[in-house]
C-alpha cells in the first residue's frame, strides 16, 4: 500500500549526546564509544569532551559531528589555510603533526599485525610539488575561480592561498588566476596543472576551447615573466611544449626526465629517503639481479642499478617504459633493463625471468598487486620490499607471501601527504 506525506508525520530530531574522545583515526577523526559502538565524531580529537550530533547510525558504528567543545585538546593546532574545513584537500591541519603520524602507524600496525618501526617524514608544509587546480567559468568581465573540490562534492573552492603547496607554486595562484581569467578561451576553462621540477616549475594547460592568437601570447608573455615552462593540452592526451626544457629531478645521484604529465612521488623529500630505505633493506650485492614491479621510470630501478648486476624494471605503461629506457641511458645505466609487461599475466615464463631472481622491490598503484603476488613466491626471491600507497591492499596481498615462507620483519610509515587521511608505507619481507 502507497504510503504518503502527512503533515502530523513526526520527524525525530538527531540525537546529540556528551561524549569523551579516546582515539584519533587515520582520517582524523575522533574516536569514542557509546552504547557498546564505536563512535566516529569529525573535527574531534583525544582527550576533548564534546557535544556531538549523531548524523548516521549504522549497526557496528555511528557517524557524529562536533556541535560544541567543552575543552580543547593540547594537540589542537590552529589550521594554517584560510579554506580548511571546506576545502576537500585537507582532513587534519587542526591536528599536530606528532599526533597525525602516531594515529596513522597505530592504523597501519592494526591492519598489518605488526608494530610500525619507524616514521620517514619531510616537512610538514610546502611539500607537494605538484597539483591540479579545476577551472570554472567566470561571470561576465569577472575572473574565473581556480581551485580544488569541496569534501564530498564536485563543487570548486576558489583557492587564493595553499600552506602545503610548494612555496614557487603557492606563488603563483594569484597570478595565474589573473591571466587565465584575461583569455577569451576562459569561457571554457578546463584545469592547469602544476610541478616544480628540478629544473623549475611547469605548468600544463588543459583547454577546451582553441586558443587564440592574443591568447597564446598572453601565455607565453605570463611563462616567461614567471620563469615557468609551459605545456598546451587541447586533448586530453596531447601535449604541445610552448616553452622551456622537460622536466626532471635527482635521486641518489641520478638526473630522472619525466613529462609533465607522468607520475612522479608529489613528496621529494619522502622519497628521497624512502628511495635510500628500500636499498637499505634490499642490500643489493654486487652480483645479485633484483627485480622492480610497477617500476614506473626508474624511480627505484635505477639507483638499485648501480649496486647490482643487473636490474629488471617491468612496468604495464608503454610510455613509461620509454622513458625509464632514456633515463637508463642518459645516466649510463648499463645494468638496468626495462620491459613492457602485462602484470595480470604470468611474468615469469618472460626469458629475464629464467635467469633467476635474488630481490623483489614492487610499487603498485591503490589497488595493490594481487595479480602478481603469486609470480614473486614462484620467483624464489630472499627479500621482498613492498612500497604501499593502500594499507588495505598491502595486508591482502601480504598474506600470500606469509603464507609461502616469508616473514614481515620491517614496517615503516611513510608520511608522504600530511594534514591528509593518506596513509602511505613500506614493508619488508624475508624469506625463513
Amino acid at each position: 500500500m502507497a504510503q504518503f506525506y502527512s503533515a502530523k508525520r513526526r520527524v525525530s530530531p538527531r540525537q546529540i549526546i556528551t561524549v569523551t574522545v579516546n582515539d584519533l583515526d587515520s582520517f582524523g577523526q575522533g574516536v569514542a564509544k557509546h552504547n557498546g559502538k564505536t563512535l566516529f565524531i569529525a573535527g574531534a580529537l583525544p582527550g576533548e569532551s564534546v557535544e556531538a550530533e549523531i548524523n548516521e547510525d549504522k549497526r557496528q558504528y555511528s557517524l557524529a559531528v562536533v556541535k560544541r567543545r567543552l575543552n580543547d585538546s593540547p594537540q589542537r593546532q590552529q589550521p594554517r589555510c584560510p579554506h580548511f574545513g571546506v576545502c576537500g584537500g585537507c582532513q587534519q591541519q587542526h591536528v599536530a603533526v606528532e599526533l597525525q603520524q602516531a594515529s596513522k602507524s597505530r592504523a597501519l600496525a592494526r591492519m598489518m599485525k605488526h608494530e610500525v618501526d619507524d616514521v620517514i617524514a619531510g616537512p610538514a608544509w610546502g611539500y607537494r610539488r605538484r597539483a591540479r587546480l579545476s577551472l570554472q567559468a567566470a561571470p561576465r568581465g569577472g575572473v574565473l575561480s581556480m581551485g580544488f573540490r569541496r569534501a564530498g562534492s564536485k563543487a570548486l573552492v576558489d583557492i587564493h592561498q595553499c600552506p602545503i603547496l610548494a612555496p614557487r607554486l603557492e606563488a603563483l595562484l594569484t597570478p595565474l588566476r589573473e591571466c587565465l581569467s584575461g583569455l577569451r578561451a576562459s569561457e571554457q576553462p578546463g584545469h592547469v596543472e602544476l610541478v616544480l621540477a628540478g629544473n623549475g616549475p611547469l605548468m600544463v594547460l588543459r583547454h577546451l576551447a582553441p586558443l587564440s592568437a592574443a591568447d597564446r601570447q598572453k601565455l607565453e608573455q605570463f611563462s616567461h615573466h614567471h620563469d615557468l615552462a609551459l605545456f598546451l593540452a587541447p586533448q586530453s592526451d596531447t601535449l604541445e611544449p610552448v616553452r622551456g626544457e622537460s622536466p626532471w629531478y635527482d635521486i641518489d645521484g641520478l638526473r630522472l626526465s619525466f613529462s609533465p604529465r607522468d607520475f612522479i612521488q608529489v613528496n621529494d623529500a619522502v622519497n628521497q629517503q624512502m628511495v635510500r630505505r628500500a636499498i637499505e633493506w634490499l642490500d643489493p650485492q654486487p652480483h645479485e639481479h633484483i627485480l622492480d614491479l610497477f617500476c614506473g621510470m626508474g624511480n627505484f630501478t635505477l639507483p638499485l642499478s648501480r649496486r647490482a648486476v643487473r636490474v629488471t624494471g617491468v612496468e604495464g605503461v608503454p610510455e613509461l617504459v620509454a622513458m625509464a629506457r632514456g633515463n637508463a641511458q642518459r645516466n649510463g645505466a648499463e645494468h638496468a633493463i626495462f620491459f613492457h609487461e602485462n602484470l595480470e599475466e604470468d611474468v615469469t615464463r618472460q626469458p629475464w625471468a629464467a635467469q633467476g631472481v635474488d630481490k623483489v622491490l614492487l610499487d603498485p598503484a591503490r589497488a595493490g598487486a594481487p595479480g602478481v603476488m603469486n609470480q614473486i613466491v614462484k620467483l624464489s626471491a630472499e627479500r621482498v620490499v613492498y612500497v604501499s600507497c593502500n594499507p588495505s591492499t598491502l595486508a591482502r596481498d601480504s598474506e600470500i607471501l606469509l603464507q609461502n615462507g616469508f616473514q614481515l620483519t620491517r614496517l615503516t610509515m611513510l608520511d608522504m601527504f600530511p594534514h591528509t587521511g593518506h596513509l602511505e608505507s613500506m614493508a619488508l619481507f624475508v624469506k625463513r
